[in-house]
């Protein structure tokens, strides 16, 4: 194919689509599949049973499908699954799912992954996702749609961010955050709601309102955190609202990141 590279080497059984572009010395493995006008530049490894979708990029030295990096891996089946749209910059690692996780891990459409970020095994990362330089998700982690990684952050292995939430550049985030959460400080304390990304997205003004009072409410009513939620819940009428409060009533293994 006149859109390969010569000098990169792929392995018999690869599905490459005819409108694909595969620069130099890449290496792409028997199982890889790569959609319509995916194209990776130089020096991308993608290994495993990958499938990347239509128009996503992958730059130089990124490593892609690989095994995941846990001892408790024994060679089982099991893929990765890239949606449609990314950008995955240089040196950015994504590794395929185990058994204990369901096998798969995968991106949605529209994310941007930043130089040197990591995103582990059975991690689930939906749609317009930002993962910022050398951050790093761990395994079986939930990304909801519009998050945003600060940079040389780790999210904590089984966390959920829920929707449009915050992570602050250089913060450890080891429990749940709340949907359009502002997470920031070293060991990640909940700080607000991301109103810049709201305001962004153009959620109306009586939304931010109710989101602001609501959060109010969570820091500062009484009962516990989820006493709070429960009465949110019983009192309010806006489908942001309810978001978080059927977020946090949602199953989970771990606790919440609560208002400090």
């Amino acid at each position: 194919m006149s859109n390969i590279h010569p000098s990169s080497v792929i392995e018999d059984g690869a599905q490459i689509d005819p409108s694909a572009v595969i620069g130099p010395f890449c290496l792409v493995g028997s199982e890889v599949i790569i959609g319509p006008d995916v194209e990776l530049k130089s020096h991308v490894v993608v290994k495993g049973r990958t499938e990347i979708g239509e128009g996503t990029v992958v730059f130089s030295f990124a490593v892609i499908g690989e095994i995941p990096q846990d001892l408790k891996f024994k060679g089982e089946q099991s893929g990765l699954l890239i949606g449609k749209r990314n950008r995955i910059r240089e040196h950015v690692t994504m590794n395929a799912g185990t058994e204990g996780g369901g096998g798969m891990t995968k991106i949605g459409d529209d994310c941007l992954f930043m130089a040197g970020c990591h995103i582990a095994h059975d991690a689930i990362i939906c749609d317009r996702v930002i993962v910022v330089n050398s951050a790093a998700v761990a395994g079986h982690c939930i990304l909801e749609d519009d998050v945003i990684v600060g940079g040389l952050s780790g999210i904590h292995q089984f966390v959920r961010i829920g929707r449009g939430a915050i992570i602050g550049a250089v913060t450890m985030v080891t429990n749940d955050v709340i949907p359009y959460g502002l997470v920031q400080a070293p060991r990640g304390a909940l700080d607000g709601l991301n109103l810049v990304g709201l305001k962004r997205r153009g959620v109306a003004r009586a939304d931010i309102t109710a989101l602001r009072a609501a959060f109010q409410m969570l820091a500062q009513g009484e009962g516990t955190f989820h006493n709070r939620i429960e009465r949110l819940g019983a009192e309010t009428e806006s489908t942001y609202v309810k978001e978080i409060v059927d977020f946090v009533t949602g199953d989970t293994d771990r606790s919440f990141l609560t208002p400090r």
